[in-house]
């Protein structure tokens, strides 16, 4: 018996020690100096004291990093920040500041600290590149996570391979796949002032630690954390697990069709480096070969789709497409419009903007009161249509819910009377459809065309 519990007892510390070793970790701040750092860019104060990196607000100096001088790929980062609820912050990694990019401006990827009501906190930003690639509009519990007032927040950031999650005070925030930049310094930003922003604000760290290596230890998969997937036409395992399934293969035009044919979409459309480019034709609708349809239809779904436009095009994604209208052109169905607003003279036609960039063409304006909302011509954006089962719709732009309506009520019903689709009978309301891409004769490109059913 005694043998027993002694093995019991030796099973059970082997079991503690191991779990310590794998829990191990590393001071990335010794809470003294700065040893290991270095400031890059603006002139921010920096200081340490009782053991906490302070950082404080200069005026008329740009944004300002304390960088490590070691680079990191792999790791998992966690620490505790506090911030003037004026300012806005954020800790870089997989960062880099080089003579070639912008005299070396710091750019990559930042874990976005912001004690704003807009609680974007957690949030993954592009620093002096892409701009937003994960923000928490349509996660109200990541939004809520960042506690305001003068506390402590816990943060987590874990960067394996290509994803990237974020965590504060224990609640998911972001969950990033994307193969930009694979290694690179970890620094804390001081924001240059701007709106409220003074001079002598302070935003302060500690218990600034890293695992790397053997030594991580990364959390499983929680199923439920909403994923923005930037790698060229992939699905990761979350997205898979949600239900999610590539329209568009990268190599071929698989499961689409051209309108109003059961044939092989026109040559207009091809496959050109992994993405789907409609060819220029000098702006005619339909006037190269047409649009091109999916095999399958969908009623209730969530459809995402990169889209990058030329100067002065004009395409669209339609969806609940019904081929039994005879227009004589492009396919008719609701249509998310994909538009040059300030070259293409489309933009100014309709009524209150109802025809440009991400509105229900002719119908319902988006909203994009923001710059941000958009990128520049040339640029990628992402678009994204949801459709649930209770017919309430919605166009997002960038990461933005920038309209919403619900099909077949009263108001749309009204909306689509005074609209030049009056003329087809039961406009948009359908129970199912295919996804139409719209070859509008102008040069404009998609790649990463994902979509789940929902139920």
């Amino acid at each position: 018996m005694k043998k027993q519990l002694l093995y019991a007892l030796s099973a059970a510390l082997l079991c503690i020690s191991l779990q310590t070793q794998a829990q191990k970790w590393t001071k990335l701040f010794d809470g003294k100096t700065f040893n290991g750092f270095k400031q890059l860019n603006g002139q921010a104060k920096y200081e340490v004291k009782d053991g906490v990196m302070v950082g404080t607000t200069v005026a008329n100096t740009p944004n300002s990093f304390m960088a490590t001088e070691q680079d990191y790929s792999d790791f998992i980062l966690e620490f505790d920040v506090k911030v003037d609820n004026r300012m806005n912050s954020g800790v870089q990694f997989r960062s880099l500041s080089i003579p070639e990019y912008q005299k070396g401006r710091v750019h990559g990827y930042q874990a976005e600290i912001d004690p704003s009501a807009r609680g974007w906190s957690g949030g993954i930003y592009d620093e002096s590149r892409r701009g937003w690639l994960s923000q928490n509009e349509g996660k109200p519990e990541a939004k809520k996570a960042f506690k305001l007032g003068d506390v402590w927040n816990h943060y987590r950031i874990e960067a394996i391979g290509n994803t990237i999650r974020t965590w504060i005070n224990e609640i998911p925030v972001s969950y990033l796949v994307d193969d930009m930049t694979a290694t690179g310094f970890i620094a804390f930003q001081v924001h240059s002032i701007y709106g409220d922003m003074k001079p002598g604000m302070q935003v302060m760290w500690k218990n600034i630690r890293i695992q790397t290596g053997k030594d991580m230890q990364p959390r499983p998969n929680d199923g439920k954390t909403v994923v923005e997937n930037y790698t060229l036409n992939t699905l990761s395992e979350q997205e898979k697990a949600a239900g999610f399934k590539l329209l568009f293969n990268g190599k071929d035009l698989t499961g689409f069709r051209s309108a109003f044919k059961t044939t092989a979409p026109p040559s207009v459309w091809t496959v050109e480096d992994g993405t789907l480019h409609v060819n220029s034709k000098g702006g005619k609708e339909s006037g190269n070969g047409g649009d091109i349809l999916t095999n399958d239809q969908y009623g209730s779904f969530e459809l995402t789709f990169d889209f990058k436009l030329t100067e002065g095009a004009n395409s669209g994604v339609k969806y609940f497409v019904n081929e039994t209208y005879n227009s004589g052109m492009s396919a008719i169905g609701l249509e998310y419009q994909v538009l040059d607003d300030a070259k293409h003279p489309d933009a100014k036609l309709g009524t209150v903007g109802n025809r440009t960039l991400a509105s229900l063409y002719d119908i319902i304006p988006s909203n994009k009161n923001d710059a941000r909302f958009q990128k520049k011509i040339g640029e990628w954006n992402q678009g994204r249509i949801i459709v649930y089962p209770n017919n309430i719709v919605q166009h997002w732009l960038n990461g933005f819910k920038v309209l919403e309506y619900e099909r077949k009520s009263n108001i749309f019903n009204v909306l689509v009377a005074h609209s030049k689709h009056a003329k087809w009978p039961g406009y948009g309301a359908q129970d199912k459809g295919a996804i139409l891409f719209q070859e509008h004769g102008d040069s404009v490109f998609y790649k990463n065309i994902k979509i789940r059913e929902i139920n």
